[in-house]
């Protein structure tokens, strides 16, 4: 896990340098900067395989110019094709089997390669930049593209300066609490989008953009229940045995869910050593699942380490999310990930995870919420107009805002693309027009959950959770790998019939099925607490200065497109125990705050 940076701007060596030192938590291993032709490349290391200064970056084979953030878990396969090819390698690592295999394969390489990554490859002989991003997102990819100068980088911090604010950008983020690709806070930089590649043509001065993967449109398996169980524990095994690969010490993340469980007790079995567990345990009952996981580690009998934490340490960590995450973030379980991250890091370099299978496998709350809805939303919508009055909702005595949502939205495809934006509700002109980025969902796969867990995997998925795991695991220099990710297991999950997922209000039911043989269900069916903090509380009492302060009508009225007036009146609401608005709060203040940290540099 490293990070990456690479520019045609002249810059000094030294500005380089104080580049890449703002992000120096990605990879504090190794500072590695080289002048190529007019092209300024570095990379900070964060080393896993191949420990040798040989496996250094920027790395470089026969006029081929590498730099790379992230770990492709099949190189050993790549690599021993390449061998029978008549290649040879001179390090144990996969980066120079990317650079290799670049070399043979060009951008068919893609193809071949199983990871999670970013990176960038001078080809000086055709005076081309290529650089791609994997499949699902993982790993993050930066670029900034004006009148033919560029800058690439793993975070946006670095290519911050001197840049205006994209007011749409700020839209998005006020009705989705991040902001999704290809869009970032700052005009003229972009993401690149997962699955797909970019080139720039240095003599031309153009950038291209092509897809090399994405989700199709879904082709049901007519495979028995069992076999689909077979295949898939197969495809489960193999993802966490590569990703165990490491030179460094390696271990688990372990809470009280399902997914993390079964990637834990797989890893004890695919490995040749007992597998080191970690789960936090938090002062407060209704957020703490250390009791659960420990019991879990009991069973398969895995090295487990409770790491005790009070839930007011979180608040400590409130100022690092505009310094780690860069853009406006805010997903608050973004906190105790930090925290989890920064106690792991004493104990392990390396952590596998569960996340991912919520997506594939149907396990969030909200597919419970389209499946009870399902009639409301197939009610004529004049009906269902009608009875989303105020008048209507009191007299059956509803103020559920799942039901609400349900009599208000026109299609099915609304009512999914509302679990993921508030369309504009903090928002003076509603505009949605960001979502074009997003319609692949409505034509993929014709069953309503099916839908909903496409656009989950498209837009939540990349812009939501990998960034909370990229930036709160990378601060403490911790690579998390997900087997769940893997794009085999993505791919196999949507062949497979819904009700193999989700049958009879059981969510996940395959994946319940299989940690069955490891755990027994009666352990683990229970109600899962997730991964939060009571931020509703906080803004009330122990933050309530803070948040009044900060979210001032100065700054309020400076935020573009922000309808102040609603957002004074339930932040009031809020601050008098009348309704929890605790997320939408939570939004508007940490903007404030990434805007006091950056606003200084961008341009006014």
């Amino acid at each position: 896990m490293c990070g990456i940076y690479m520019t045609n701007i002249p810059f000094k060596e030294e500005e380089v340098r104080a580049k890449l030192k703002s992000i120096e938590y990605r990879g504090p291993d190794h500072m590695g900067i080289e002048v190529v032709d007019n092209l300024h490349l570095g990379h900070l290391r964060l080393s896993i395989l191949d420990l040798d200064p040989r496996s250094h970056q920027p790395m470089r084979y026969y006029g081929l110019h590498l730099i790379y953030n992230g770990e492709i878990y099949n190189y050993l396969d790549v690599k021993d094709e390449l061998i029978e090819k008549g290649y040879t390698f001179h390090t144990e690592s996969d980066t120079e089997v990317l650079l290799v295999g670049y070399k043979e394969w060009g951008h068919g390489l893609l193809e071949k390669i199983n990871g999670m990554f970013a990176f960038s490859i001078y080809d000086s002989i055709n005076n081309i930049i290529f650089s791609a991003r994997d499949r699902l997102g993982v790993k993050p990819f930066y670029y900034s593209w004006e009148n033919d100068k560029f800058e690439i980088c793993s975070q946006i911090q670095p290519l911050l300066s001197e840049k205006k604010l994209n007011q749409e950008a700020i839209s998005i983020y006020l009705d989705c609490m991040f902001i999704p690709s290809p869009y970032t806070i700052v005009e003229n930089v972009f993401k690149l989008p997962p699955g797909n590649f970019m080139v720039i043509d240095l003599k031309k001065g153009t950038r291209e953009i092509k897809e090399y993967w994405n989700l199709q449109k879904v082709k049901t398996s007519k495979i028995s229940y069992s076999e689909a169980k077979k295949q898939l524990t197969n495809l489960l095994y193999d993802a966490v045995k590569i990703r165990l690969q490491s030179d460094v010490p390696i271990g688990t993340f372990l809470s009280g869910g399902i997914d993390s469980a079964l990637i834990s007790s797989i890893a004890m079995k695919v490995s040749e050593v007992p597998i080191n567990t970690f789960s936090v345990g938090f002062d407060v009952p209704e957020y703490d699942e250390s009791k659960k996981a420990e019991e879990y580690a009991r069973i398969i009998k895995s090295n487990h380490q409770t790491i005790s934490c009070k839930v007011s340490d979180i608040v400590e960590l409130i100022p690092k999310i505009t310094e780690i995450y860069g853009e406006p973030f805010a997903d608050s379980s973004a906190l105790p990930s930090l925290l989890l991250n920064a106690a792991a890091k004493k104990h392990v370099t390396v952590a596998l995870a569960g996340d991912g299978g919520d997506e594939s496998f149907l396990g969030y709350t909200y597919f419970d919420s389209l499946m009870r809805h399902r009639s409301i939303i197939d009610t004529p919508f004049v009906i269902r107009k009608l009875l989303s009055k105020p008048f209507f909702l009191k007299l059956i005595g509803q103020n559920n805002h799942r039901i609400k949502n349900a009599l208000q939205t026109r299609t099915r495809n609304d009512f999914i693309e509302n679990i993921f934006s508030r369309k504009g509700f903090l928002l003076s002109k509603k505009q949605q027009t960001w979502m074009k980025y997003y319609q692949g969902y409505k034509t993929w796969g014709k069953e309503f959950l099916q839908r909903a867990a496409d656009l989950n995997i498209k837009l939540w998925l990349e812009n939501d959770s990998n960034v909370k795991v990229d930036r709160a695991s990378m601060a403490s220099s911790v690579e998390v790998r997900s087997p769940f990710l893997d794009y085999r297991i993505i791919e196999f999950a949507r062949t497979l019939p819904v009700s193999f997922r989700y049958h009879r209000n059981r969510q996940k039911r395959i994946l319940r099925d299989i940690l069955n043989e490891y755990i027994p269900e009666d352990i683990f069916n229970q109600p899962k607490k997730g991964f939060s903090i009571p931020l509703a509380k906080w803004i009330r009492e122990d933050l309530r200065n803070d948040f009044v302060e900060t979210l001032n009508d100065d700054f309020l009225n400076s935020v573009p497109n922000l309808n102040v007036e609603h957002f004074k009146f339930i932040f009031q609401e809020h601050l008098d125990s009348k309704n929890d608005h605790s997320a939408n709060i939570w939004k508007v203040y940490v903007l404030a705050k990434w805007y006091n940290q950056y606003g200084d540099i961008i341009a006014k």
